[in-house]
């Protein structure tokens, strides 16, 4: 069967103050009315029924999706004690799903990407589902590029491996970190590089297995915890587990050290929701090329992000190329060049315990 693990971990801190420790980004709406995980879950609904789709999330944040999410169910919670990066949050549910239907196949998707349309998307994991039920392979979804992008990793392709109906896969030949901008636009030009989009097909068996080859000590601790799933202990062995593993990403840890990857060639209308400038690329723009969301007045203002999340409204007047962000404690003023910066700002506030409450 598939199986469908959706990543909901992380605290969402380049959408600060709109999101914050107890309501990150994945609970936020963002690209419209639904929150991030409602949009992730109804693009694949249609595909893998709820009880066969597990959410990978923090503890912390476990009650808050089960009020704003009344179909799901604690069944369909991994619940992890702390983040440990993506390794072990793959990981963590494929020994679950392991547990369950040692033959199954696993579709992993973020909690925080904007894609459309959906019907695409579930053709693409469908040939993925496939490919992975055959073959002994870890399968990515590549996306076409659409502009010469800094922020985000790239793939290059290798030889053809498989088609079907209109549909492309190619051994990955390597994975190439975030480019300066010499090297996007290179990528962009050449039409060997698709981005790197984080969303992955495999089978529960492969996974595991790559983990073993290239993480042999995470390998280790995921077996000893699958051990006590469903028992008494297993609650006190996921601690365990979550202290000892080593914090790494899935792409680091395993896919550029397996020899197996086989990548997808999506035509997807796809956007990691990864910081504020998401939104003048997944919004409606004015005739200024405002983006504007909430009760707001932008007069003379251009090329401005502007979102009231609070009481009140939110005026601007004779600015342009910033994020302006008002929650009904915080403003925020940033430079567009600065906004995926917010972290250090973050980190400043941290140091103060008098701001911890806005955190």
């Amino acid at each position: 069967m598939i199986h469908v693990a959706i990543i909901a971990g992380g605290k969402g801190e380049r959408f600060w103050p709109f999101s914050t420790r107890e309501n990150p980004k994945q609970l936020l709406k963002i690209a419209s009315d639904k929150t991030m995980l409602e949009e992730t879950l109804d693009r694949v609904s249609d595909f893998v029924p709820l009880e066969r789709t597990v959410i990978v999330t923090g503890e912390n944040i476990r009650k808050q999706i089960l009020d704003r999410h009344p179909t799901i169910k604690d069944s369909n919670i991994l619940a992890e004690p702390f983040g440990k990066n993506t390794c072990l949050a793959v990981g963590f549910a494929a020994i679950h799903l392991f547990k369950k239907d040692p033959d199954g196949v696993m579709v992993v998707l973020s909690a925080d990407h904007f894609i459309r349309p959906k019907e695409r998307l579930i053709d693409i994991l469908r040939f993925g589902a496939a490919i992975a039920e055959r073959d002994d392979v870890l399968i990515t979804i590549g996306i076409n590029p659409t502009r010469p992008e800094t922020g985000y990793g790239y793939i290059e392709l290798g030889e053809h491996y498989d088609s079907f109906d209109g549909l492309i896969s190619f051994k990955v030949k390597q994975f190439k970190e975030k480019p300066n901008r010499t090297l996007a636009q290179q990528y962009y030009i050449g039409r060997m590089h698709m981005w790197n989009s984080g969303m992955f097909i495999w089978s529960t068996k492969s996974i595991l297995n790559a983990i073993s080859r290239c993480k042999p000590e995470m390998h280790r601790l995921l077996t000893e915890y699958g051990e006590k799933i469903g028992t008494a202990d297993e609650l006190k062995a996921r601690q365990e587990l979550f202290e000892r593993a080593e914090g790494v990403s899935i792409d680091v840890g395993v896919l550029e050290e397996a020899n197996n990857v086989v990548v997808i060639k999506a035509d997807l209308i796809w956007d990691d929701i990864g910081s504020w400038l998401a939104l003048e690329r997944i919004s409606i723009k004015d005739k200024d090329n405002n983006v504007s969301i909430g009760d707001t007045i932008l007069h003379e203002s251009f090329e401005i992000s502007a979102v009231n999340a609070g009481e009140g409204i939110l005026a601007t007047l004779g600015i342009s190329d910033l994020v302006v962000v008002k929650t009904d404690s915080v403003v925020l003023v940033a430079h567009k060049t600065r906004v995926n910066d917010i972290k250090s700002l973050l980190a400043r506030l941290k140091d103060d315990p008098r701001y911890d409450k806005y955190l």
